[in-house]
């Protein structure tokens, strides 16, 4: 059985405040846990049921530091509708310095983004489209918010987070020679624009688009042209298309 005392230190960490403070964050579900543990963040310790800690000892070594709950108690620490078998913690990495884009890399910036699920999704895209490092507005939701963890599958694990004054860094990168490219419902067609790389594409918020802060900068617009009667994308999508497209021309 877990102790109580224990049972209190995780459930806090359900709070952004306690995360931030004790530097550590949940990873919950088998998917998700298998990911932190084959990645290069540190985990404190693996709480699990019988079934659950039986797994990650047959497929991660039985020197883990894994704790042993009764159902209940993990159903207390876990943030899942269901299915809270299997609940980590995880350090939370070191604060990134900044570094403007490397000679032929793509990085996401991410401006005012607040759904969980949306940013959870980001990170997966970015994961996918081998972009390694997002820059992240104050006003961004924490990338180890339990859901974002969630809806990133792993990918938080991959791709590198620095949370700054946006317009700044940007116009830092910019400085160094990075393209900087706003992405706007808007402006000119993606597939007309020049692309060049090294490059930051700045997506704005679910429900507000591109922050005045951002429109101020001198940077290039992109943006995906509608064939149907769709009112909008989501930024997941909207990140996707165009991400496909910077893709495709760097090969």
């Amino acid at each position: 059985m877990i102790s109580q005392p224990e049972l209190k230190r995780v459930r806090a960490l359900h709070q952004k405040k306690v995360r931030e403070d004790e530097g550590r964050f949940l990873v919950q579900g088998r998917k998700v846990v298998a990911e932190l543990l084959a990645s290069n963040v540190r985990t404190e310790v693996v709480f699990a049921t019988d079934d659950a800690a039986e797994w990650v000892r047959e497929k991660f070594g039985r020197h883990l530091p894994v704790e042993v709950g009764a159902p209940h108690q993990l159903e207390r620490i876990g943030t899942l509708e269901r299915g809270n078998e299997l609940v980590a913690v995880a350090f939370s990495p070191p604060p990134v310095p900044f570094r403007p884009p490397a000679a032929g890399e793509l990085m996401l910036a991410l401006d005012d983004i607040h759904d969980p699920r949306n940013m959870g999704g980001l990170l997966r895209i970015a994961d996918w489209f081998g972009v390694r490092r997002l820059l992240c507005s104050r006003d961004c939701i924490e990338v180890h918010n339990p859901k974002v963890v969630q809806s990133s599958m792993g990918s938080v694990f991959r791709v590198e987070v620095r949370r700054a004054p946006l317009a700044d860094e940007l116009r830092a990168c910019s400085s160094a020679g990075a393209h900087v490219y706003l992405a706007t419902m808007d402006g000119p067609a993606v597939y007309d624009v020049e692309l060049a790389r090294p490059s930051v594409l700045v997506m704005g918020s679910e429900s507000h688009g591109l922050s005045e802060a951002m429109r101020a900068l001198s940077a290039g617009i992109v943006s995906i042209p509608r064939f149907g009667g769709a009112e909008s994308l989501n930024v997941a999508m909207a990140a996707a298309a165009l991400c496909t497209e910077f893709a495709r021309r760097a090969r």
